[in-house]
């Protein structure tokens, strides 16, 4: 093959890929922007505190059943493991950090935002693509009713908010339920366990998860 037919073949070849590329970039960019205007309507939106305490109520509150169940059966099946994987060094005596520094550091967050999106989210994206099929958001923006601001910004300060409310009490729960398993089931020192908790545990693991935890939401609630 001639040169220009090697690169005519390359570019053919790299075409798809490109456009494919391309195009997630700019649906990337438009969730950015997207997610700016959410933000800015938060400082200039009228009534907001009402919409968000509504917010707060089904994104929080309804939540909080299946956040609560879930917490207790991950803390109690953590203590379980932890005690068996534990025991083999002699070191069962460290169950409530490892319980506690697990549920704090990483699953505490990522189980949330999963549970929220699963119950919440599932709902807000429902709700809101009920609404644009049926024209309910033109009508918004015809009656001169930002559409952002009204649907959009309260549920992101109701999320900014409830998430790291959220993973605070699925810490709390797990914890309990891995001392339901590791101290009444499987009868290690109690005092020993919640001795490693307050000793292990930092206020930057805390704050990390809370970071987590806020950023979960930001991209739960811009995708859904």
């Amino acid at each position: 093959f001639g040169g220009g037919e090697r690169m005519d073949i390359l570019s053919r070849f790299f075409a798809v890929p490109g456009a494919l590329f391309l195009r997630w970039i700019g649906a990337l960019g438009d969730a950015f922007l997207f997610l700016l205007e959410g933000l800015r309507q938060i400082f200039i939106a009228p009534k907001l505190f009402i919409k968000v305490l509504q917010q707060l109520y089904v994104i929080g509150t309804k939540s909080l059943f299946v956040i609560c169940l879930i917490a207790l059966f991950t803390g109690m099946v953590l203590g379980l493991q932890g005690y068996y994987v534990l025991v083999k060094f002699g070191s069962v005596g460290f169950l409530g950090a490892a319980v506690s520094l697990t549920l704090i550091r990483e699953l505490g967050p990522v189980l949330t935002a999963i549970m929220v999106t699963g119950r919440a989210g599932s709902s807000m994206a429902a709700e809101i693509g009920v609404m644009r099929i049926s024209d309910q958001i033109d009508a918004l923006d015809v009656m001169d009713i930002n559409s952002m601001a009204y649907l959009v910004s309260p549920r992101l300060v109701a999320s900014l908010i409830a998430f790291p409310l959220l993973t605070a009490i699925f810490d709390t729960i797990g914890i309990i339920g891995g001392y339901l398993t590791g101290v009444l089931m499987l009868h290690i020192n109690e005092g020993a366990y919640f001795y490693r908790i307050a000793h292990s545990v930092t206020a930057g693991d805390v704050t990390g998860g809370f970071i987590k935890s806020i950023v979960f939401a930001v991209c739960v609630t811009t995708v859904c």
